[in-house]
């Protein structure tokens, strides 16, 4: 064996290690939080954690979320279309751990991919939006060929909120989709609380803004201001039958400032988590797993809810115990 081959077989076996560790760290600390760790997804309560999330993807990465895509689900008469679940800038192993299996356990058919990855390895959303609105596209019409359902639901956070727009308005979504839920969505663009001000500068850059473009892909094309929003085109109007649900936390902290997640329309519900449970402290990524967010979405979708409480939640952390 080359001293290459020792140094990569090393290093491949470190990674091993350290995801070992890392998921003992992880479930360590989601056992003090009382957060359901079990290694059998279909026996575990859903965590409302999106620390949840992280230790499901470290251990069992690229697995799909509990109850997502039964390929033999059928849609019945209470819930007639499928619902689709699309990340933003992550996996749909850690964005619906939690949503998935109560949507699935609510009666729906429930799907998820992971699409536009790239050079982030598992983390998806990352290629152009029209890339990534392609692959979403071709997931849809795989969903409904399997289900036999004209139309599905929509449920998307992040940019995986906004990218079904270029769907909707260049690649023939709008007959296909019946409702659209996006949770925290960079609408009108995000400036990521500043971060995408000097991102913006750094475009400008001669040389340096052409291949920071190429790596960015859709992140970069949703900053405030840039021409692609035209293109985007996040107009409900577009769409009169489509019923559109925002929902937004005002402590949103990537999706900036938070009202980029809102739309206008007769057709658009917009809602602030805090106007609902003002001890909600959820920010962007524990939005789908908040339990208050999660039965938002599930009104959205035309299902009854029997749990109207307002309880305190953590960022990342999720409910405190009653």
């Amino acid at each position: 064996m080359t001293d290459r081959s020792v140094i990569v077989a090393e290093g491949s076996q470190l990674v091993k290690i350290m995801r070992r560790v890392a998921v003992g760290v992880l479930v360590g600390a989601l056992a003090l939080l009382g957060v359901p760790t079990s290694p059998d997804p279909a026996s575990a309560a859903p965590s409302h954690s999106y620390i949840g999330g992280l230790a499901a993807a470290l251990a069992r990465p690229n697995s799909s979320p509990p109850g997502a895509n039964d390929w033999r689900c059928r849609p019945d008469a209470g819930h007639p279309e499928p619902v689709v679940l699309l990340h933003g800038l992550s996996n749909d192993t850690v964005t619906w751990d939690t949503m998935a299996p109560v949507l699935a356990a609510a009666g729906y058919c429930v799907f998820s991919t992971t699409y536009g990855r790239d050079w982030l390895g598992p983390v998806g959303a990352v290629t152009t939006v029209q890339e990534s609105a392609r692959q979403i596209a071709a997931f849809i019409d795989r969903v409904r060929l399997a289900t036999g359902a004209r139309q599905v639901d929509l449920v998307g956070h992040s940019m995986g909120g906004a990218i079904p727009f270029y769907y909707l308005n260049h690649l023939g979504g709008v007959p296909r989709v019946n409702d659209y839920v996006a949770l925290g969505a960079p609408l009108h663009g995000s400036d990521v609380s500043g971060v995408q001000t000097a991102l913006a500068a750094a475009l400008e850059i001669p040389d340096v803004g052409p291949r920071l473009a190429r790596q960015c892909g859709g992140p970069c094309q949703l900053t405030p201001g840039s021409g692609f929003l035209r293109t985007l085109n996040p107009d409900p109007r577009i769409a009169p039958d489509i019923d559109f649900t925002m929902i937004v936390t005002r402590y949103d902290e990537v999706a900036t400032p938070y009202r980029t997640g809102m739309l206008r329309g007769r057709n658009v519900r917009n809602v602030v988590l805090q106007d609902v449970c003002p001890t909600d402290f959820t920010e962007h990524y524990e939005m789908t797993a908040d339990p208050v967010a999660v039965r938002i979405v599930l009104e959205a979708l035309g299902a009854r809810t029997a749990d109207r409480g307002c309880t305190t939640v953590l960022p990342f952390l999720g409910p405190l115990p009653r």
